[in-house]
């Protein structure tokens, strides 16, 4: 919560503000009462009550009663409204970007539409595609239309065009008639059926295709599913049945290759359609009736085909193409690449789609052209065997990417027998990549002298939306080629401004050549309203034309924002009355006409307010020695959303000879390369093992299953660079701590805000009765007790210290009670674990030395544990006092019983570590033990006809209390059960629970998580054994902590059909200066849970918020505040007294608090500060013991016992542990809980700062692999949640952290182990 100020001077009545602050913004709405103040100003009279200055003051009764309700509603805290609990209001917080003012701005005019050349009208050229096919079918039955090749490079198969016809036709006849019955066909024209064959058969594709053309059904040829978890496969299955698609047609050798289930039926692939597998070979066809032939019409609106397109996001859409757009795009490449009949074209591309399928399918069979088909697989084993077709078949097109001239390059020996002068064109479908430039210049320069000449080289555009949008003319038909140098700079702001090739800074871009016959292209601003770009500026080119795709199949909203676009003057009216396609393409119109592509759309990635795209950072980290730690093919780079800002991630697969440490400096140049060209940050650059990566069907990487697998944690690399500190440049500004107000001003800003100052108290502890009970010990501990006593008098130890070093059992109460009544003090201690002494056994000798200890009490065994070979490595055994053998007691009376004369007399010191390391030791008075005993009598309700289950370590704090001394107190029977013995039986405490009909037990944290974890599949067999745990009435949870939520949650939920009520698990707080403060008892309201906001808490203040909003912490309240025990909550730097709902530290005062803390030197200031504070104004007579909490008193709607109004307390966290981070208070259990969620591989979690930086240690619960899969992913989380950039990752084994036995961690302790590499982690990551 936030304080205020107030100037108070003697005109105005006490305690009302002179002036509110303007600036004031708490969340009780102080602007929205501003007039009630006013008028209370102006009021002569302002009483207080006198009874407490802590209450709230009644007003006057001469105001009205409307003043008087305005008035009433200062005391309720305002809630926003619902919706607003659901605005992430914090994201003004973050850094915004601030444009650089010297960054280039656009200053051309304003572009013009660019109109391609005429289409022309040829007398020969078909009224159809289907036409076309009949008329060469017909006329040249015999002239070659296309040859596959084998993986030898020899021809397989020779498909003429009287064959292609006649099949179609065959195809078309058996779809229609043969599937289905007569009455009820399967497939109908008009319906949609996939294409499903392999690309080393284009043969049987390009049959299947005319097949449905002909049937007038729409095919839409897709990928072969080789596996059932292929990479996009069940999105391809989602598009298929968004088609209606039931029928898939495929090649006799495709469907054998088709995995099988046990029966040998192909199995429904997940996500697909249920599909029917229809073979397309001749020999499984029924040949069709002499009077069947199929119906020619000529080329109108009806959807010819739909081409797949995989999105950015991984989704797979559908662009529908009309026949008459087929026919007109046929004809736009006809004209522009000047084809004629009988020529042979080349074709490396996929046949099934995109350029590879609209010349070498499409455009080849309306001008009767040969095409050779060279296969995927050839071009792995034989790069040069396109160049080799070329020159055996004396080719004049060929189709390629710059993918096959690089590996063309590569293999190329001085071949003498090569010569490409025949080629005419070489289309280059990816003609718009930045690194096709170089691929073609090289090409060129090695080839040239082999007969190619420079005009043949034809670079295109082309988008699945769109369909060509540009292309290079070959020879006589083009004009001279166009190259621009641009600055990466003007480039990342949307402007071109021409630089020169000696900078590093530069993208250098060939011209893609003009615009399609008979279309209109465009550029428009690539974000909001598609207006014109100025013709010296970055946008996307829309083209308006009948060759290009209708739709989006199915999706109405998408197609209107893409094939429906309308742009837009700077007048804001529309430039054409006919809509414009987007072609997703990022570029711009240069001068004689000729159209330069800068990238793709969906390649762009907005960091910091500019944009970059993707191929260019691919062109540069491959200009980085590419050949000797990575594959060259094999980079993928995309952009991550993370902290409202995108972020560049880089995946390479690293060849598998490279060292790691040659990989990490190829890395380290990247980021620099990238660094220095781009001006921009990569967050994360990946080295994954060699062909790991997903896989499109033709070699290339499958982007967006590569980001998904990247997002799940499940790419598994083996080197990360993480970059966060470089590149998360928004982060909130470090917080300004404001000077502190004063107490009095806060105290009086509580009373004008009619907010009560946060104090409670438990219910009345009353006088200490005669309870007789109090001063019995058992029966059956009085002969062991009477042998101790005699044991320790032998050895003259009366009034001295004494550890009784015992296991958790019978002997140890025997042996505490035995010095008391000796007039010993007694320390309980655990015993060192014999499997680990080398690190139990030093804090045992540290306890021993810092008490100062007389002698230790211990039994046999433990007695040659500390003086074996194992202790002595680990302490100095010479120095241990004398240790005296409980086994071996003599068996005589004592001569008479120690009685202390003065109840504040020392009756035990508690002794504990904490989980920062710190070991102290309580002391606990006998006046202070009684009254404990008896507040928690009060509170439990224990009689002596009680049976209470207790689990919990009895050797400090709580634990020990109700192991020891409240069932000698109270009578009641206590059933002990040792923690240690739930790691061979974790049913072991629920068994008892259940048999002995147990209605209050007591267990830690670490005893539930047990349950939780080990019992969690057993519930069943659980039942049917009896376990009926229906009658428990509360079940706490001893901590010294904040609740944990979640795991009362779950243990609740877990047993619940065990009869365990929900209402019964509840937990307990307790501390150092007082080991419990509060504890839910059998009486009150049940404890309530609040939600917080978790921003406002780093700022120590209080907003309440609704369960579900952003950044809401749920935090439960910590029990019921025992009788006896006053709490305050105080400032813990000014000392002064906070108010309702405010956060602030915990003070107690109880009569059961510690005395004091016992060290050797005696530190009296630590003690006088921790136990005996007073408040710094109010009241400052108390005396109160501070606990090192944060929390906050919160006065609920809910009555108590006593019938007054219930104060819940809220545990927030301690200040030891808290971490100072960037001006903010941060508690290590909210990091923890968001990395814990970050990937389902991390079993635990704990994070600590190192010098400035963030520390997070993670144990992995799985294989090795997978642990830089959890670097990025842990950085995210904290960044998201936290706003915190993480220094170091260190990814450990299961069990590592160490963790106390009430379930805590020992943070501090796995911060020395990690200074001191003691951690042995499987990987332990840097973040620059």
């Amino acid at each position: 919560m936030e304080y205020y100020s107030y100037c108070i001077t003697s005109k105005h009545p006490p305690g009302i503000p002179h002036q509110l602050p303007s600036n004031t913004t708490h969340h009780l709405g102080y602007h929205r009462n501003h007039r009630v103040l006013i008028l209370l100003r102006r009021l002569r009279s302002y009483p207080f009550k006198t009874t407490s200055m802590y209450e709230t003051f009644p007003v006057s009764s001469r105001v009205s009663a409307k003043i008087q309700q305005l008035v009433n509603t200062l005391k309720q805290p305002r809630r926003p409204p619902l919706r607003e609990f659901f605005v992430d209001d914090f994201e003004e917080l973050l850094e915004v970007q601030q444009p650089d003012p010297n960054q280039p701005r656009p200053e051309g005019a304003q572009m013009l539409t660019m109109r391609g050349d005429q289409l022309g009208v040829v007398t020969n050229w078909p009224p159809s595609l289907e036409a076309a096919l009949q008329r060469w079918g017909t006329i040249s039955p015999k002239a070659p239309c296309l040859t596959t090749m084998d993986t030898n490079g020899k021809p397989l198969y020779v498909l003429t065009y009287g064959k292609l016809w006649s099949r179609s036709i065959k195809v078309a006849y058996n779809i229609l008639h043969k599937l289905g019955t007569k009455q009820e066909p399967m497939v109908r024209p008009g319906d949609r059926v996939a294409l499903v064959f392999p690309n080393n058969d284009p043969a049987a594709f390009m049959v299947a295709f005319y097949g449905c053309l002909l049937a007038e059904v729409v095919p839409v040829p897709i990928e072969v599913p080789l596996t059932r978890k292929d990479a996009g496969s069940q999105q391809i299955g989602f598009l298929l049945g968004s088609c209606g698609v039931t029928v898939a047609l495929t090649s006799d050798a495709c469907h054998k290759g088709l995995p099988k289930g046990p029966t040998g039926e192909i199995p429904q692939f997940k996500g697909w359609p249920k599909l029917l597998w229809f073979v397309t070979e001749s020999k499984h066809l029924s040949k069709p009736p002499r009077d069947w032939f199929p119906h020619i019409k000529d080329a109108n609106n009806d959807t010819a085909y739909i081409e797949y397109k995989t999105c950015k996001d991984g989704s797979v859409l559908g662009v529908t193409v009309m026949r008459i757009a087929l026919l007109t795009h046929c004809q736009a490449l006809t004209q522009s690449c000047g084809y004629t009949e009988a020529e042979t074209i080349v074709n490396v591309l996929d046949f099934k789609k995109d350029v590879g399928l609209w010349h070498g399918i499409l455009t080849s069979v309306m001008n009767m052209m040969h095409v050779i088909s060279i296969p995927y697989s050839l071009m792995k084993v034989n790069p040069l065997s396109w160049i080799q077709k070329v020159c055996q078949y004396k080719a004049k097109v060929a189709c390629v990417k710059s993918r096959d001239m690089h590996w063309a390059l590569v293999a190329h020996r001085d071949q003498r027998d090569i010569n490409l002068s025949s080629l005419r064109m070489l289309v280059v479908a990816d003609g718009s990549n930045p690194w096709s430039i170089s691929s073609c210049d090289a090409f060129l320069n090695v080839f040239q002298s082999k007969g190619l000449r420079p005009e043949v080289i034809c670079p295109c555009a082309s988008s699945p939306e769109a369909l060509t949008v540009a292309i290079r003319r070959p020879g006589f038909l083009s004009i001279p080629p166009g190259r621009g140098v641009l600055s990466m700079q003007g480039l990342s702001h949307g402007v071109i401004r021409v630089d020169t090739e000696e900078r590093l800074s530069v993208l250098t871009v060939q011209d893609v050549g003009t615009v399609m016959p008979g279309a209109l292209m465009c550029v428009v601003k690539p974000e909001g309203v598609p207006q014109l770009c100025r013709t010296d500026e970055i946008g996307e080119l829309c083209v308006c034309s009948v060759a290009t795709g209708t739709s989006y199949y199915g999706l109405s909203g998408m197609t209107k924002n893409t094939f429906e676009v309308f742009p837009m003057s700077n007048s804001g009216a529309p430039i054409s009355e006919y809509p414009f396609t987007r072609t997703g393409l990022l570029g711009f119109v240069g001068p004689g006409g000729l159209v330069f592509i800068a990238g793709k759309m969906d390649g762009l990635m907005v960091v910091s307010g500019r944009r970059h795209n993707a191929d260019d950072i691919v062109a540069t980290a491959l200009a980085v020695e590419p050949m000797k730690f990575v594959y060259r093919g094999r980079i993928a780079v995309f952009s991550v959303t993370v902290l409202h800002d995108e972020r560049i991630v880089v995946v390479a697969e690293q060849r598998p000879d490279s060292t790691e440490e040659d990989s990490f400096q190829w890395m380290s140049r990247v980021l620099q390369a990238i660094d220095s060209i781009h001006n921009v940050g990569v967050f994360c650059l990946a080295l994954v093992p060699a062909n790991t990566l997903p896989k499109t069907p033709l070699g290339g990487i499958h982007l967006s299953e590569t980001k998904q697998l990247f997002l799940e944690g499940s790419l598994h690399p083996c080197n990360v660079l993480m970059c966060p500190h470089t590149c998360v440049t928004n982060l909130p500004k470090p917080r300004q701590k404001q000077p502190e107000i004063g107490p009095a001003s806060v105290m009086v800003g509580n009373l004008v805000s009619g907010k009560r100052i946060a104090q409670a108290s438990g219910r009345d502890l009353g006088q200490i009765e005669d309870n007789d009970q109090a001063r019995k010990v058992c029966v059956w501990m009085e002969t062991i007790l009477t042998r101790i006593i005699n044991k320790i008098i032998e050895h003259h130890l009366i009034i001295y210290i004494m550890p009784s070093l015992l296991p958790a059992g019978i002997d140890l109460i025997a042996a505490f009670y035995g010095c008391l009544y000796a007039g010993c003090v007694p320390i309980t201690v655990r015993p060192p674990h014999p499997q680990n002494i080398a690190t139990t056994l030093p804090t045992v000798k540290m306890i021993v030395e810092v008490s100062r200890s007389a002698c230790v009490m211990t039994t046999q065994v433990i007695c040659k544990l500390l003086k074996s070979k194992e202790a002595s490595a680990a302490v100095d055994v010479r120095t241990w006092p004398p240790v005296l053998d409980t086994d071996d007691l003599p068996k005589k009376k004592p001569p008479q019983l120690y009685k202390p004369s003065n109840p504040d007399t020392l009756a035990y010191l508690d002794f504990s570590v904490s989980t920062t390391g710190m070991l102290a030791g309580v002391k606990m008075s006998h006046s202070a033990t009684s009254a404990f005993c008896r507040s928690i009598k009060l509170q439990c309700e224990l009689y002596p006809s009680r049976e209470v289950a207790i689990c919990l370590d009895p050797y400090c704090g709580l634990g020990f209390v109700l192991w020891c001394l409240c069932s000698v107190y109270s009578g009641h029977q206590s059933i002990l059960i040792p923690p240690s013995e739930l790691e061979v039986n974790p049913a072991l405490w629920l068994l008892a629970v259940s048999q002995f009909r147990v209605r209050d037990t007591f267990c830690s944290y670490s005893v539930m998580e047990l349950c939780t974890k080990g019992l969690g599949l057993q519930t069943e067999s659980l039942k049917s054994r009896g376990l009926d745990l229906s009658r428990v009435r509360t079940c706490v949870v001893v901590a010294e902590e904040r609740p944990r939520i979640a795991l009362t949650q779950s243990f609740s939920k877990l047993f619940k059909d065990l009869g365990l009520h929900p209402r019964a698990v509840s937990t307990s707080f307790g501390c150092r200066v007082n080991l419990a403060i509060c504890l839910q008892g059998t009486s009150g309201p049940d404890p309530t849970t609040v939600y917080v906001d978790m921003r406002a808490l780093r700022h120590d203040r209080v907003r309440l918020v609704e369960r579900g909003s952003p950044h809401s912490l749920p935090l439960m309240e910590s029990g019921k505040i025992l009788p006896g025990v006053r709490i305050i909550i105080a400032n813990p730097e000014t000392k002064g007294p906070l108010g309702d709902s405010h956060l602030g530290e915990i003070w107690v005062h109880s009569g059961h608090n510690g005395s004091g803390y016992f060290t050797v030197y005696g530190d009296e200031a630590l003690q006088s500060d921790h136990f005996n504070s007073r408040l710094s104004f109010g009241d400052t007579q108390t005396v109160w013991a501070r606990t090192g909490y944060l929390g906050f008193l919160r006065r609920t709607e809910l009555t108590d016992a006593s019938g007054e109004r219930h104060d819940a307390l809220y545990v927030v966290g301690a200040l030891d542990e808290a971490m100072e981070l960037r001006g903010m208070r941060y508690h290590p259990i909210d990091i923890e809980t968001s990395v814990i969620r970050a990937h389902k591989s991390i079993m635990e979690c704990a994070v600590f700062p190192w010098t400035n930086l963030l520390v997070v240690v993670v144990e992995l619960e799985g294989s090795e692999q997978e642990a830089l899969d959890l670097v990025p992913l842990v950085t995210n989380a904290v960044l998201e949640e936290h706003y915190l950039i993480v220094g170091v990752v260190v990814v450990v084994d299961v069990g590592v952290i160490p963790i106390n036995s009430r379930g805590e961690k020992q943070r501090m302790h796995l911060r020395d182990g990690f200074l001191a590499d003691q951690l042995d982690p499987i990987y332990v990551a840097y973040n620059m």
